[in-house]
């Protein structure tokens, strides 16, 4: 989609549809929009949308509710409502009349949620009798301020994200391991600034992670390392590490998951997605830091080569593992993955990981968990997902916890008693393979796809892409 700045008025433009907000107790124009409303017919409240004709061109009437109460994630939403409703009147050119009170980053929202809304994956379908000659074509922001950069980094993070739930969408067989490696090759390509290095199942071995590896043992498809290297110039502030899950299919391994949703257990690979995306974001948009970011990519399968429970294990860092249950696979990929990122300098890490179904009972879809070893670095995180209308919510670690992933064979054990603070024993762990360096874990099982969001609410939501590059920018 194009996205252009306009300081014209609207009617001006070369755009089939106008969108202009309206905010309660406030009046509109052009004088037909504000009858709109005295009428009844159109509402001020959040969401509501109004359609009008005005000298042949087509309105649109966006209800904003009350001006103090808006924000960022409102102005997301209400542009999703607005793209979606375009789309469905057969708009190619949409405007928007930008309140005068909107700063840069509720601008930049309005772009970010009119692309995600115009997203659609249709890789897979003959032909589409519904929409067939596409969406969207072109945005244009008319604004009296100057937000230029605004909008550019707005493009920038959404197409991130749509590029992220491309990921998500693409089914299994043909989102292998190797297929997202390929992804990340293709993103260091394009960017000077950027560095990749795939690797293989004998490299994992040789490497000693044998928690990964014995999570890849169960299948044919060759599980890939990819490490990426940011080097933004004038780079400060401490190096950060991105540690992403990526289970391109995870059918539980031996301890073999129900079949009902397991189709779903494509998503598994969402935290990589994300990472490898935002990574690509922030070397697009040159900011000024330095990133190791690590993704694990695997199937988790059953087969006669396949980890079984009981089997112990010994990772990177040199802790013991016994393994009851291979369906918590996504910790023991992650515990390799987060010392790989350690040893390559990371000196913040967050991971970003589908990992638990204890999650969505605790916090649903509204909010990821955060866990986290380091108080001012999940306070970072935590704005960053306030900034960027990705919320999380900070859950308690605590030495009772730590007690329940001791192992009564090894060092540790990856399953614990069922029942039991399933999200918080996982992100324990982590911990072990954290370390002393700040880390901050973000389950995103409740988040990653059927958000219900206007702007993502069926299939990948790209969750995360906007946190990590919000996270870069105030690196400092």
């Amino acid at each position: 989609m194009e996205v252009h700045l306009s300081h014209e008025p609207a009617e001006s433009t070369s755009a089939d549809t106008i969108a202009v907000g309206a905010f309660e107790g406030e009046s509109v124009s052009p004088p037909a929009l504000q009858a709109l409303l005295d009428s009844g017919e159109a509402k001020r409240k959040l969401g509501a949308i109004g359609l009008t004709h005005v000298e042949g061109r087509r309105y649109l009437l966006a209800g904003l509710g009350a001006r103090d109460a808006f924000d960022s994630e409102a102005a997301r939403v209400v542009a999703a409502g607005v793209a979606k409703r375009a789309r469905e009147l057969g708009a190619r050119a949409l405007c928007w009349d930008v309140p005068a009170s909107f700063d840069e980053r509720a601008v930049g929202a309005l772009v970010e949620g009119t692309i995600l809304a115009n997203y659609r994956f249709d890789r897979y379908r003959t032909s589409d009798d519904e929409e067939p000659d596409g969406g969207l074509e072109s945005l244009t922001i008319r604004a009296d301020g100057d937000h230029g950069a605004a909008l550019v980094r707005a493009q920038v993070i959404a197409e991130a994200v749509n590029a992220t739930r491309i990921l998500q969408d693409t089914p299994g067989n043909d989102m292998t391991p190797t297929d997202l490696a390929d992804r990340a090759l293709a993103i260091a390509s394009e960017h000077d600034s950027l560095d990749v290095q795939v690797e293989g199942r004998k490299e994992l071995v040789e490497r000693g992670m044998g928690a990964f590896a014995a999570v890849a043992q169960g299948t044919a498809q060759e599980p890939k390392l990819i490490t990426l290297r940011y080097r933004g110039s004038g780079a400060s502030g401490p190096v950060l590490g991105f540690v992403g899950k990526a289970v391109t299919f995870d059918s539980g391994g031996i301890s073999l998951k129900p079949g009902a949703a397991m189709d779903e257990m494509k998503f598994d690979m969402s935290g990589g997605a994300a990472v490898i995306e935002a990574v690509g974001a922030i070397a697009q948009l040159a900011l000024p830091v330095e990133i190791v970011a690590v993704v694990g990519a695997t199937e988790n399968l059953p087969s006669d080569r396949a980890v079984k429970p009981g089997d112990i294990v010994r990772t990177m860092n040199g802790k013991t593992v016994e393994i009851n249950n291979t369906d918590a696979e996504g910790r023991l990929v992650l515990a390799d993955c987060l010392a790989h990122a350690i040893s390559e300098g990371a000196e913040r890490l967050v991971d970003l990981a589908t990992l638990t179904g204890a999650i969505i009972v605790a916090l649903g879809s509204t909010y990821a968990g955060l866990m986290s070893n380091d108080d001012p670095w999940a306070a970072a995180v935590e704005a960053a997902g306030a900034a960027t209308g990705e919320l999380v919510w900070r859950m308690p670690l605590h030495p009772e916890y730590k007690k329940l992933v001791r192992g009564s064979y090894a060092d540790l054990n990856n399953a614990p008693e069922r029942g039991k603070a399933g999200s918080i024993t996982a992100a324990e762990f982590l911990a072990a393979f954290a370390g002393s360096t700040p880390w901050a874990h973000l389950d995103i099982a409740g988040t990653a796809w059927n958000l219900g969001r206007a702007y993502a609410e069926k299939g990948g939501s790209g969750f995360g892409v906007r946190l990590l590059v919000e996270l870069a920018s105030a690196n400092r």
